[in-house]
């Protein structure tokens, strides 16, 4: 059974609770992370949620997101979501958002709330190769175009993609050159340990 870390406002552990079980109408905070996957043409692998989730079934939205398990470094976690997901080997994964936290609530009243800080893959690799169990769909999609229609409010996306985005732009509209933060700046939850902690990149 997965679980989830459950988190303090100041993003250190308190507990776990079962992933199954941890999304109702008074969700805890929590741990969880976003990417954004870029091709070598700047392009942005945009994902839809598979039909059956039960936060945000069929909507479109960022690459990868996920839940790293008790004790797992979030870079470890983002690695091992992006081969689950969508068969994608990263060989480097770059935070660029460390403290972003959103909470948003669907229309059924279920609640997510997660310090889910967002991270940057280049990847130059096969197509993706989606597990139908988690994604129902996938396009590569021009960044500034996405980005720009995002704000605009023109294209549908989730909530927290919606604001990942409007943060993103800020870093300036080159993906590739947006700043690395350092792995200190994540939530302490998610820093792990080891020789990787405190560097440029993971």
């Amino acid at each position: 059974m997965e679980h989830v870390v459950l988190l303090d406002d100041a993003g250190h552990a308190v507990g776990t609770e079962p992933k199954a079980t941890v999304h109702t109408h008074e969700t805890p905070l929590h741990l969880a992370f976003s990417t954004y996957v870029f091709d070598p043409f700047g392009r942005l692998l945009v994902t839809r949620r598979a039909l059956h989730k039960p936060t945000w079934p069929g909507v479109w939205t960022n690459s990868c997101c996920g839940h790293p398990a008790p004790g797992e470094p979030l870079h470890l976690a983002v690695r091992r979501r992006l081969r689950q997901e969508l068969g994608i080997d990263a060989a480097a994964v770059d935070v660029v958002l460390p403290d972003f936290r959103y909470r948003a609530t669907m229309d059924t009243g279920i609640v997510e709330n997660e310090i889910c800080p967002v991270f940057r893959v280049l990847y130059d690799g096969p197509e993706p190769d989606p597990d139908p169990a988690e994604v129902d769909g996938t396009v590569w999609a021009e960044w500034e175009g996405f980005a720009g229609s995002v704000a605009a409010g023109s294209r549908a996306v989730s909530p927290w993609c919606r604001d990942q985005v409007l943060r993103l732009r800020e870093l300036g509209p080159d993906p590739g050159s947006w700043r690395v933060a350092p792995a200190t700046a994540l939530p302490p939850a998610g820093r792990g340990a080891g020789p990787e902690l405190g560097t440029q990149r993971y």
